[in-house]
């Protein structure tokens, strides 16, 4: 059997528009790479195409991973694959606003400075609002679904209650900064309404490609790493599931009780990072230069993981 056919064969009961989707948008993270290499725009200090580059990669996962998690439900088959093209349609949608504003060389998020730029943003939040429903939606649905792996249950259901969290969390970079605030109250009128940094305004260093800022808090992160819980956790469990034949006690039992305890720590572990990143943001901290008190409450979330692993492993 060749790689393709053998991908077909896997694959086979998958959610297809969505799989298309995501097949889609890695061919357009692609060519977002060969538009940073041939525009040389920059916005806020960042390459024009880094964030439809971002939204391509995030977006290919997101619904890789839905296309997969559509085709574990016994029941409601039907409702799944309905809003699972409900969430196509509008992500398709809304990146195509944002194409289209890296294109006029514009910011698409928080923008307010033209009429255009504004109804842009005002159609896009709406589009984000039905998104999160849609994926809620979803989340309920997966919450019923039998799977017979106990650490493949567990990974499925606490990976999307904590995505469906991180998704949350972008509510955050939607409220006005205190000079936007100020510009409102002298009679102004901001150009930008809503900010993903804190303490400092958007646009100063950043990490490679990411963007994030090195020297205030970024709530882009808590976002970006408590949305990806849905690939994360499922991925622990294949990666024990894995390791189960060369240790004994990763396959104590067939429905893998070692295995499900692993996976409720690892997603307690993972909650707890999305927390900590965070609070780290919201109190005007870089995720590179965390203080001492954030790197205390980090090595108490390893410490408390660590010894989570270990009791779950040792005891009978």
């Amino acid at each position: 059997m060749t790689i393709l056919a053998d991908v077909r064969s896997r694959t086979r009961g998958w959610h297809r528009p969505s799989a298309l989707a995501a097949a889609t948008l890695g061919v357009v993270a692609v060519l977002c790479v060969a538009a940073m290499l041939l525009d040389q725009r920059t916005l806020e200090g960042a390459p024009i195409w880094a964030k439809p580059f971002k939204f391509a990669v995030s977006g290919a996962l997101y619904f890789l991973t839905w296309s997969w998690l559509v085709s574990l439900l016994p029941r409601f088959r039907r409702t799944a694959n309905g809003l699972t093209n409900f969430l196509v349609l509008i992500f398709a949608a809304e990146y195509v606003l944002l194409v289209v504003q890296a294109a006029r060389g514009r910011a698409s998020h928080f923008n307010n400075a033209t009429a255009l730029d504004a109804g842009i943003y005002s159609v896009m939040a709406k589009m984000i609002i039905g998104l999160w429903v849609a994926t809620f939606a979803l989340t309920v649905l997966v919450m019923v679904t039998k799977v017979e792996d106990r650490a493949s249950f567990w990974a499925v259901r606490a990976g999307a209650v904590v995505s469906l969290v991180g998704i949350s969390l972008g509510v955050l970079m939607t409220s006005p900064t205190a000079r936007q605030l100020a510009q409102w109250q002298t009679g102004g009128k901001p150009d930008m309404v809503g900010a993903h940094t804190v303490g400092l305004a958007d646009g100063g260093p950043g990490l490679p490609i990411l963007g994030w800022s090195t020297v205030a808090g970024d709530l882009r992160i808590p976002h970006f790493v408590g949305m990806h819980a849905l690939q994360a956790l499922p991925l622990l469990a294949l990666a024990l599931a894995a390791l189960a034949p060369r240790f004994a006690r990763l396959r104590d039992d067939v429905a893998g009780t070692v295995r499900a305890r692993l996976v409720l720590v690892g997603a307690a572990g993972y909650a707890g990072l999305t927390a900590l990143v965070t609070w780290q943001a919201l109190r005007a901290q870089s995720i590179v230069h965390p203080d001492a008190l954030t790197l205390g409450a980090f090595a108490v979330l390893v410490a408390g993981a660590g010894l989570g692993s270990w009791a779950a492993v040792r005891v009978r």
